[in-house]
């Protein structure tokens, strides 16, 4: 008896040692660079899902989240994870325009002026999201989800801007070359400037205007530095979390079912939830600063005035940009 009860006790330990041994071989710790706080929405739905992962895989997978671009500034977050110097990051979509100038359709002025275009748009699989989704994986990194930011609207100090005319000779902060497309149409000067680097713009006077989401106004402290913000809603913001392709197929199937759930889990949860985020950072701006609603007549100035962007970024995107503001019209 006392000899099987040792034997026994031998062969749990062998299992339980092969078993750690096994999910110690394959565990894996993955690092996140962000650029905004923690406490900021993308923060929170990176953080949702480290929790998931962590959970589900049982240890085997570990996520660490860098913020407030401790590591990488936007900019050099899509070669950052391509090259694997970092295993995830988040960017703003338009980071890939450089080699992917279609990924831009979302800056497009008024291209998506209804929630239910954007969520149409950027539902996974979509005909707009699918070809951006492919041509990026070429790049080395894979978009693992979408993280929604919410529309772009202007921000100013020591005058309103409300019709174009008063964007006229102004330096604008703008976060990509179609933003900037936009700011040129209407008379203005675009400075590309990483989400970071606001504040300092703002409270040095680098700048006279910027655009940004508006969900960055708390998170940011912007409504420390500038005094008036314009409800144009002209384009809207998307940011990818990305992997780089090798780390994703180094992993194994399980971890990689985990982290397509929860990542698609988050996805939904956040874009859910989006309008009430941007309603109650509006209410926060109005106790800050001067919120300029346009009317329907102003806006239609806006439209108008920058509608010769569509021509400028389908000569700049070719096939597949001309394909998906026909796809974007068709919504």
């Amino acid at each position: 008896m006392k000899r099987w009860f040792i034997s026994a006790l031998a062969l749990v330990m062998a299992v339980s040692f092969a078993t750690t041994s096994y999910a110690g071989s394959h565990s894996k710790t993955l690092r996140i660079t962000l650029q905004l706080p923690l406490k900021h929405h993308l923060g929170q739905n990176l953080l949702n899902f480290k929790k998931e992962v962590e959970a589900k895989s049982n240890g085997s997978l570990k996520i660490e989240i860098y913020p407030s671009a401790q590591l990488y500034k936007d900019k050099e977050v899509p070669q950052a994870v391509a090259s694997g110097a970092i295993e995830m990051g988040v960017a703003s979509i338009t980071r890939f325009a450089g080699t992917i100038p279609a990924v831009d359709i979302f800056y497009v002025p008024f291209m998506f002026p209804s929630n239910a275009q954007v969520r149409k748009a950027t539902a996974p699989g979509s005909p707009v999201r699918g070809p951006i989704d492919e041509a990026i994986l070429k790049t080395g990194t894979r978009p693992l989800w979408w993280q929604a930011f919410g529309s772009a609207i202007l921000l100013s100090k020591g005058g309103p801007i409300k019709t174009p005319v008063d964007m006229k000779g102004k330096k604008v902060r703008v976060f990509g070359k179609t933003l900037g497309d936009f700011v040129t149409a209407v008379g203005g000067a675009p400075t590309l400037m990483s989400g970071s680097k606001q504040f300092l713009a703002y409270q040095r006077g680098t700048v006279d205007a910027g655009m940004t989401g508006l969900t960055t106004i708390p998170s940011r402290k912007l409504y420390q530095v500038m005094d008036y913000v314009t409800l144009t809603y002209h384009a809207d913001i998307e940011f990818l979390v990305l992997i780089n392709e090798k780390v994703w197929q180094g992993l194994t199937d399980g971890q990689r079912a985990i982290m397509k759930t929860a990542g698609m889990r988050v996805e939904a949860e956040l874009r859910n939830k989006m309008a009430r985020l941007e309603q109650e950072a509006l209410d926060f701006a109005k106790t800050k600063m001067k919120v300029v609603d346009l009317t329907d007549a102003e806006r239609a100035q806006w439209k108008e005035a920058t509608k010769s962007v569509v021509d400028t970024y389908e000569k700049r995107s070719g096939a597949l940009g001309k394909h998906l503001v026909k796809i974007a019209n068709e919504l």
